[in-house]
């Protein structure tokens, strides 16, 4: 046996929870993505889903999609860089600086690949990345290719991010990349406090805004328009595999930065281009959300409920403010058994363990879309609170 094969057969857990009935991914879902999808024929309340506007099956995005398709076809062939930009890609690119108040904005095929290819072009070589400790993996990622020195401060906490800034060198490139909501969390990065030291200490400030989009600023603008600080954040990343109801990410910043990225960003020189129903799709989100405003007041206000009842009925949710709920159950075995559990009665969530948090930080991520009731989420929280009781995790 050769040393891979040696390797990946001693790799078992898997194999371990599906014995169980405990395996908790690559669940197949055979239906649209709702509040209700179908698996194996069977109706499940989804719980688990990104769509916080509940756009991905909105008749216009999917008509525009297809618009896309009929008139430039599946694909480009080709990176941005040399055949594959499309007038579609210019415009989208012209609208989402428009959205989130930027000179320019740049296109990418998946929001993974905007963190590793932005990341490591802005900051090289005896410059400086800090980071929060719970940002997202495509950031960590990106830090790791570049040459920059990465510092990384405790969660929120920005007497540690100003205890990281005081170690840097005055003169070099300070990168300061946080998430706007944090994906598990649920949580507000202190924007306006990072903007306060960014400027004290001379640093550049990123934002990671695919949770936030959608869901905070202005029509849904993101962390920096909900803090009125647009001016103040240098860079503002963002997906589309979340509100805006495809897939794809860009990055926003002034012309020059841009310009700069464009020509050296090697995750967008050498991919090939979003696809043109994609970008249709994007462009069609970004309207529909301009005339359907009710539908981020309406998200607000389901999870303003959600989070009363969950902590009313005595379920640890951290420090959530958004449709991003963690049910801390602080317990590998416990979670799995919840998701199981839960799945047998229709409800739909993710389970987040080891090593993707901490053993003792175990949790179970509900997220809310626009389109649910509050008859769903009382559903659902009767469930949650009849097997919390079962296993322990609630009184």
């Amino acid at each position: 046996m050769r040393l891979l094969q040696q390797k990946t057969s001693r790799y078992t857990e898997p194999q371990k929870a599906e014995k169980l009935g405990l395996y908790p991914y690559f669940r197949i879902i055979d239906s649209e993505q709702e509040t209700v999808v179908s698996m194996n024929g069977r109706s499940v309340l989804m719980f688990g889903s990104n769509s916080y506007l509940g756009l991905t099956t909105h008749p216009l995005i999917k008509e525009a999609s297809k618009a896309a398709v009929e008139k430039y076809g599946t694909g480009c062939a080709g990176s941005r860089f040399l055949n594959g930009t499309l007038d579609i890609h210019i415009e989208l690119e012209k609208q989402l600086a428009g959205f989130v108040g930027k000179e320019a904005s740049l296109v990418y095929s998946t929001g993974f690949q905007v963190n590793i290819g932005v990341i490591p072009t802005v900051a090289s070589r005896h410059d400086y990345i800090l980071i929060d400790e719970l940002n997202h993996a495509s950031i960590i990622e990106g830090c790791r290719l570049s040459y920059a020195k990465v510092l990384k401060f405790r969660h929120n906490d920005m007497k540690s991010l100003e205890k990281m800034l005081k170690q840097c060198k005055p003169e070099r490139i300070k990168l300061i990349v946080v998430d706007g909501v944090f994906s598990m969390e649920g949580d507000i990065a202190d924007l306006p406090e990072i903007v306060r030291l960014a400027e004290l200490y001379s640093a550049t400030v990123m934002v990671d805004d695919a949770h936030s989009l959608g869901i905070l600023g202005v029509d849904g603008a993101g962390t920096a328009s909900h803090f009125g600080l647009t001016d103040q954040v240098d860079l503002i990343m963002g997906t589309f595999s979340k509100s805006l109801a495809s897939i794809g990410g860009f990055i926003a910043s002034d012309q020059d930065t841009i310009n700069y990225i464009k020509h050296h960003s090697r995750s967008l020189i050498f991919s090939a281009s979003i696809a043109p129903a994609s970008a249709a799709s994007v462009l069609a989100a970004m309207e529909v959300m301009r005339q359907e405003p009710e539908r981020i007041s309406n998200l607000w206000d389901l999870t303003h409920y959600a989070i009363d009842r969950f902590r009313n009925l005595g379920f640890d949710i951290g420090k959530t403010v958004t449709p991003i709920i963690p049910i801390y159950v602080r317990d590998t075995m416990k979670t799995l058994v919840l998701t199981r559990k839960l799945l047998d009665e229709g409800i739909f969530v993710n389970p987040v363990v080891s090593p993707a948090v901490s053993k003792d930080a175990a949790l179970i991520r509900f997220s809310l879309m626009a389109t649910h009731t509050k008859e769903q989420i009382d559903t659902a929280l009767d469930s949650f609170q009849r097997i919390g009781k079962e296993l322990g995790i609630i009184p």
